[in-house]
């Protein structure tokens, strides 16, 4: 099975459990090589290239997907809209269907780049999360893990049962390794991971099917 790698900090939970999961060595070769922004994931899993993924949770109705994901209740403080002239992010699908689904305009800003923008402290930035749970009182899910078939599904679901992001130990010079990549501190990376969850229960399922839906209504958005 050829897994394909988002590249954002918010997944170095599940990234540090998967090193460890993927025993043989052409596995972790192809999640190594197989690593992009979440449209370019999208992408190459829709066109085959890819078995499994954190994809957009935008895109997930076409796939195969467990109970596990990237999810924050209230703000997540690396989705962000800057107030201005429209432009959306071109690593997001979900954000930038957000962004239209809540009404906002300006600059649709995702990943590690919006989290140093946050932490800089930037005026005016609008977090989705926050507005999202502002008005349906629920939490956001950004991503889901998925599969192509249902055969790689059933290895999904191993790692679902297996995966718990409270027991992952991150060690200090790989979390600030990290911190340092995108122009943050390490106790600053360290927080932000305290706000990501990575399970789905009762009220992230509904949230999502809630957004899903909006989604196709408001925005005339298709799953296939």
């Amino acid at each position: 099975m050829i897994f394909g790698k988002i590249e954002y900090l918010n997944l170095l939970p599940f990234h540090t459990f998967m090193k460890r999961y993927l025993w043989a060595s052409s596995e972790k070769k192809a999640w190594i090589k197989c690593g992009g922004v979440p449209a370019t994931l999208n992408r190459r899993m829709r066109l085959g290239r890819i078995d499994a993924a954190v994809v957009s949770s935008i895109v997930s109705p076409a796939f195969y997907c467990v109970d596990l994901g990237i999810v924050a209740d209230g703000a997540v403080w690396s989705v962000l809209v800057h107030p201005g002239e429209s432009r959306k992010d071109a690593a997001s699908d979900t954000s930038n269907a957000l962004a239209g689904l809540l009404g906002l305009e300006g600059e649709v800003i995702i990943g590690d780049r919006a989290l140093r923008r946050y932490f800089e402290e930037e005026e005016g930035l609008i977090d989705l999360g926050e507005r999202w749970k502002a008005r349906t009182g629920l939490p956001f899910v950004y991503a889901r893990l998925c599969a192509r078939s249902r055969k790689e599904w059933r290895r999904l679901k191993k790692i679902e049962k297996r995966f718990d992001a409270r027991r992952v130990k991150i060690p200090w010079r790989i979390l600030k390794n990290e911190a340092e990549n995108i122009g943050i501190t390490p106790r600053q990376a360290k927080a932000y991971l305290q706000r990501i969850n990575y399970r789905l229960r009762w009220r992230e399922d509904r949230a999502l099917k809630q957004f899903l839906s909006q989604a196709k209504k408001s925005l005339n958005l298709t799953f296939h």
